[in-house]
């Protein structure tokens, strides 16, 4: 891990029983099995609050307000859904496992997206589900405070890769951005000599230099006194998860940022050949 010109620093390799101190061996299988475990509960749960919401004639009918309370409830569910895939996805990186496949980049945008705003923004998230053109998902997301920049040809193109990982690490970079921005989000897409490359960019408080490689480490978080004008820096889980993934993906990252000036990653990840 070592800065480049301008104070960008480039967070790469190392040793992979170390990075991020994510447990290994008889550790990580009793987690991976405890994690898969939830995924039955979750089910069970989501499945009961469909049934309620969409068979009135069989249960009974709902008021718009409990319609709205079982919505709420239904898309935290998604969520810890989305959170259990995740962690048991890093735990398949820790073993070296990699799903490569085809996809396009349109469609990874837009569910990372769509998953992301169904938290906060469920008719956002809706337009998104429906968005095919470029153009439309631009102003969508610009009327929301998120300034999305990639070449028309790229929206449509496919590309072979760990569609879930790329995910992965795409959300918890825009979800750490959303968090923390002033107004503005900043998402940049692009592919040159065989690399995928996107950036993600707020316009908030920054990250001093000298916690650029601190934020990478499981439960870190950052002294009250360092976090400006927020007051919930939880660089905890999610960065030193990304940082793990981007690794073994065979990728880089790059962190930009310092006290007062905003916050930039940018990941650039290889293309790999059809399979």
């Amino acid at each position: 891990m070592q800065p480049e010109r301008g104070g960008v620093t480039v967070l790469t390799g190392g040793d992979p029983n170390k990075r991020g101190h994510m447990p290994t061996g008889r550790q990580r299988i009793k987690i991976d099995f405890l994690i898969h475990d939830l995924k039955v509960p979750l089910a069970v749960i989501e499945a009961g609050l469909l049934s309620l919401m969409n068979k009135q004639d069989k249960y009974g009918p709902i008021t718009e307000q409990q319609a709205k309370v079982f919505a709420r409830v239904l898309r935290n569910t998604k969520v810890l859904k989305a959170l259990v895939n995740d962690a048991l996805e890093l735990g398949r990186s820790e073993k070296g496992v990699i799903n490569i496949s085809r996809f396009k980049l349109s469609s990874l945008i837009g569910e990372t997206l769509e998953e992301i705003f169904d938290l906060t923004d469920v008719n956002l998230s809706e337009e998104i589900k429906q968005c095919t053109k470029l153009s439309r998902m631009r102003d969508l997301l610009e009327s929301r405070g998120v300034l999305l920049s990639m070449p028309e040809e790229l929206w449509a193109e496919e590309i072979w890769q760990d569609h879930a990982k790329v995910s992965q690490i795409l959300r918890n970079l825009l979800m750490n951005a959303l968090k923390y921005r002033r107004k503005v989000v900043e998402l940049k897409v692009d592919e040159t000599d065989a690399s995928l490359i996107f950036s993600v960019k707020d316009d908030g408080e920054g990250i001093p230099a000298a916690y650029h490689q601190k934020i990478f480490e499981c439960y870190f978080q950052m002294e009250p006194e360092s976090k400006g004008a927020y007051s919930v820096r939880g660089h905890g889980l999610g960065l030193a998860g990304a940082m793990v993934l981007v690794e073994d993906l065979g990728g880089k990252l790059f962190l930009d940022s310092d006290q007062g000036q905003g916050t930039r990653f940018l990941v650039k990840l290889p293309l790999k050949q059809g399979v």
